[in-house]
């Protein structure tokens, strides 16, 4: 499948109209980089012959050395250890304490999007130990569906009002706290462009999105207002805890709770989509809960779906030092350490089998390293053929615009770290061939 004529103009407008603002931020990044560590600036590799010669730990070998061969192997044995190295060292910990939480539909509006769609916007109030987090649900439902409707959840990086102009969506609660009130982010639509709703209601699907500072505030510091402070274990000092990743994870799973209390929502039609730092969370929601029913990681880059050992682009020590609020502390110990990882992102990837995977990347986006995001899905392909699953065949990066649509799909298009229109066209095509059997 290639892509078509008419998105060639809407992709390059987008591309020129964001390098304008990806230069600033590039730039702010490099500073902040320069000013923190010297070192981390002079070793950021983006030469392909400069990646070391690495050995990935074996997916369908035990720890006690068993090999796996069967999928039931895979399930009880395998699988199980995977998640426990995922959870002791990389994420932290997810708390099995319940939280109480209470739904309540604060606004409605059935003529949104010249009519084509229903907003509901429902608050869930999480509270514990006299404590309360309040998070605002975005559901976007297509009118013209019958029945029930499949959907996408993911998060937004700047508040519910930033996905459309819409003036009847209520503004993020915690979006406050990491935004000076006359930020520009508190614009309507500053962020539509990630959000392609024509498309997504004209395919029939619904979205449920919820603004990610709503459970934890992606800024350091601020770790009291999320809702890892309603656990009784609160503050969990340990080095396997979790923190923000973790976080939002549960969240994602939060929404799936609240969208089975909805008649109208095919419950075995759940997507995730996840950007960025969305999409690392994305992935490690999925691979802990199976109600997920396809996965989708959009430029998720370190500590999402690109292999650390191949030490290219950003790493595990810078991820872990410019964000040290969103990983366990456990994985400081693999700075300038990867060789010594028990564990890498394909492992990740194969939690999730064998439900429908995508993984898409950019091609200026170095910085996520494209080709080791198409490594892991290719090496956790194997878990997919246990499955009788049609995973990668082909170690060799596609080319631009040649998506791959199977059990798993994964494209790499021109441009920037962002998603656009034709990343929604390929995850339409990939969600039609999966959700609409």
């Amino acid at each position: 499948m290639y892509l078509t004529s008419s998105f060639i103009p809407h992709l390059n407008s987008i591309s020129v109209y964001y390098n304008r603002h990806v230069h600033r931020l590039l730039g702010f990044t490099l500073a902040f980089l320069l000013s923190t560590s010297t070192l981390f600036a002079q070793k950021i590799n983006y030469d392909e012959a400069l990646v070391p010669v690495y050995e990935l730990p074996e997916l369908l070998k035990s720890n006690n050395g068993t090999l796996i061969k069967t999928k039931k192997e895979w399930e009880n044995i395998r699988k199980p250890e995977l998640l426990e190295i995922f959870s002791s060292q990389m994420y932290g910990r997810t708390p099995s304490e319940s939280i109480s939480v209470q739904y309540e539909q604060i606004a409605e509006n059935t003529r949104a999007l010249g009519g084509k769609a229903t907003i509901k916007q429902i608050k869930l109030s999480f509270s514990n130990n006299n404590n309360v987090v309040n998070a605002i649900l975005l559901l976007v439902l297509p009118n013209q569906v019958k029945g029930k409707v499949p959907i996408i959840v993911g998060y937004n990086y700047k508040g519910n009002h930033s996905v459309m102009t819409d003036s009847s969506i209520i503004y993020s609660e915690n979006f406050k706290l990491v935004r000076d009130p006359k930020h520009q982010d508190w614009i309507r639509g500053i962020q539509s462009n990630r959000w392609d709703f024509e498309q997504i209601i004209q395919k029939g699907y619904a979205v449920a999105t919820m603004c990610y500072h709503d459970i934890f505030p992606d800024q350091e510091g601020f770790k009291a207002h999320s809702i890892a402070a309603l656990f009784s274990d609160y503050p969990n000092t340990k080095t396997d805890a979790w923190e923000a990743i973790g976080a939002w994870a549960w969240g994602s799973s939060r929404i799936v709770d609240y969208l089975e209390t909805l008649p109208y929502i095919d419950q075995k039609r759940i997507a995730i989509l996840g950007h960025s730092r969305h999409g690392k969370a994305a992935l490690w929601a999925a691979a802990q809960d199976p109600r997920f029913n396809i996965v989708i990681a959009n430029n998720s880059g370190e500590g999402g779906a690109s292999l650390a050992k191949r030490k290219f682009g950003e790493t595990i020590a810078i991820v872990s030092s410019i964000k040290p609020f969103w990983f366990a502390k456990q994985l400081n110990q693999y700075h300038h350490r990867e060789e010594d990882m028990p564990f890498d992102q394909h492992m990740l990837l194969a939690l999730i089998a064998p439900r429908p995977l995508y993984v898409a990347s950019a091609e200026n986006d170095l910085w996520a390293d494209p080709k080791g995001e198409y490594l892991a899905l290719y090496y956790a392909s194997p878990i997919y053929a246990l499955y009788r699953k049609q995973g990668l065949t082909n170690a060799s990066l596609p080319k631009l615009h040649q998506p791959i649509l199977q059990d798993v799909g994964y494209h790499i298009r021109a441009g920037i770290h962002d998603v656009n229109a034709y990343d929604w066209y390929c995850y339409l095509k990939f969600l039609d061939q999966h959700a609409k059997k």
